[in-house]
């Protein structure tokens, strides 16, 4: 049985743990930094098989060097991007055999031009594609680019668990609730989500479902959104790609 578990990182990076029950092999997805890793290899007597990558910033990649030095481990990566360490190229389609779990990749560019997601076993880790309540930014690839990724994505089973590498679930929500005003599952989840900040537990993973309901950048299909945006544009909105690009662009002008 997979079990995954969050290695905090800098100020809200999550390196994600993969183990399947409790075998001493495991995985990490996006290790931007090596120390908190090696600290939970040793403390657990675990070792590390083999790193995931989803896309090539540094913050998801900066550890790598060091824990391939440390362990030995194998490092999968995005074929489109230049990831320094990275032993097997990927693209959509592919099969990822780590720590006696298989994962099938899919292309999910849009915050990169090959940023890649990794889905098997009832759980996706996206990077920075899919956050909570939220998307990544566009810094390489198009609207249009990220909103087929983001169609990819809520093509998945509904009770995907959804786990993004980063902590930004509250930021989103107050992003929502200004794009969605008369939506309450978006005040719900905010509260449930304080509570956990409070305890000091991540707010993830979350499900795809659960994502359907509050996350504003998987309703862009949704006519009160276009509406929404199309006040805020001062134009009207094609539903798709284009009312995705004026809702990104939208809440990048408020971060």
């Amino acid at each position: 049985m997979i079990e995954i578990s969050p290695i905090p990182a800098f100020d809200d990076n999550y390196i994600w743990l993969i183990r399947n029950g409790d075998a001493p092999n495991v995985a990490v997805v996006d290790p931007g930094d090596a120390a908190p890793v090696l600290a939970v290899l040793k403390a657990h007597g675990l070792t590390l098989e083999a790193i995931l990558i989803t896309h090539h910033h540094g913050d998801h990649t900066g550890g790598v060097a060091e824990l391939k030095r440390r362990t030995g481990c194998s490092v999968y990566g995005p074929a489109l991007e230049r990831v320094v360490g990275v032993d097997v190229s990927l693209s959509e389609g592919d099969l990822v055999a780590v720590a006696g779990l298989e994962f099938r990749v899919l292309d999910l560019p849009g915050h990169t031009r090959g940023h890649l997601g990794y889905v098997g076993h009832g759980a996706l880790f996206c990077g920075d594609t899919l956050f909570s309540a939220g998307c990544g930014r566009l810094f390489e690839g198009t609207p249009e680019q990220m909103h087929a990724s983001l169609e990819k994505i809520a093509a998945l089973a509904d009770d995907t668990l959804i786990y993004c590498a980063h902590e930004y679930t509250l930021d989103n929500l107050a992003f929502a609730a200004v794009a969605e005003p008369g939506n309450p599952a978006i005040a719900a989840h905010r509260t449930k989500v304080e509570q956990l900040r409070t305890e000091g537990r991540p707010s993830l993973p979350t499900t795809l479902a659960e994502e359907k309901g509050f996350n504003p950048f998987l309703h862009y299909d949704d006519e009160s959104l276009r509406a929404a945006a199309e006040a805020f544009a001062g134009r009207p909105l094609r539903l798709g790609a284009e009312l995705f690009g004026v809702v990104r662009h939208w809440k990048d002008t408020l971060d």
